[in-house]
């Protein structure tokens, strides 16, 4: 009977091994593509050159921001609504909350370097402390706090605490978005959805969707991945702590 489950099991691990694996495949295929159609297949700016290439990797970089840490955002609620309630949903909301952030973080950091690289030829400088600039860097070092809180602390009060900072935390994304509508800023205003003369050449767009579409995927491959990892520390954890209380 045990052997059987065991089969049971291995059969129904073994499709999802699958579909990991090409999907893994599928997203290292599309960045490859994203890669040469922002590099070789559209025109280059006609004001900026071939810098403007980096807006293929700034813009989707900046959007997989957003997009992870409104994950962790909303994983951090889920664990305080459920901690009480649902002990073992809450912990899988934790997971997901940690590794949403570090995929977070992982894109602000692309952010943060894409952005002095292009604005340097661009504006001749590396930075300024405009309020675009200076929130992202303050929503980066929130997140920051937020990994090393869950690096160097440990047990359910460090998870309540870590879920308070990620939701406080998210709070500076709108504040970024909106930095450049509120404010006259060095950056300029937004290339989408930022008024009647927003907006890229169409010839452009293919090297857009191309990237938002294959670091969305690259995000959630590795976050998959992490979701697991923790997952299963959580349930070393939890079998590590019956041991020590039936000892």
């Amino acid at each position: 009977m045990l052997r059987y489950t065991g089969a049971k099991g291995s059969s129904r691990g073994t499709p999802m091994k699958l579909f990991r694996w090409l999907f893994a495949a599928a997203t290292v295929a599309a960045l490859a593509n994203a890669f040469r159609v922002a590099m070789f297949v559209v025109p280059a700016d006609k004001e900026q050159g071939d810098i403007f290439r980096i807006f293929f990797y700034h813009f989707p970089s900046a959007m997989m921001t957003f997009l992870f840490f409104f994950i962790s955002f909303v994983a951090s609620i889920v664990y305080l609504v459920k901690r009480r309630s649902n002990p073992a949903g809450a912990l899988k909301a934790d997971a997901l909350a940690l590794a949403a952030a570090e995929m977070g973080v992982a894109f602000c950091t692309v952010v943060l370097i894409t952005g002095p690289l292009w604005a340097r030829p661009v504006w001749g400088i590396w930075w300024t402390w405009d309020e675009r600039l200076t929130s992202t860097l303050v929503l980066y070092l929130i997140y920051i706090a937020y990994l090393l809180l869950r690096r160097f602390a440990a047990g359910p009060q460090m998870r309540t605490l870590a879920a308070v900072m990620a939701i406080f935390g998210y709070v500076d994304v709108p504040i970024v978005y909106m930095s450049t509508r509120w404010w006259r800023t060095q950056h300029p205003s937004p290339v989408f959805f930022g008024g009647e003369n927003a907006g890229i050449d169409p010839s452009m767009m293919p090297a857009v969707w191309w990237n938002l579409a294959a670091w969305l995927a690259w995000g959630i491959l590795i976050m998959s991945w992490r979701y697991a990892a923790e997952h299963r520390l959580q349930a070393a954890e939890q079998r590590e702590a019956l041991k020590a209380l039936e000892v």
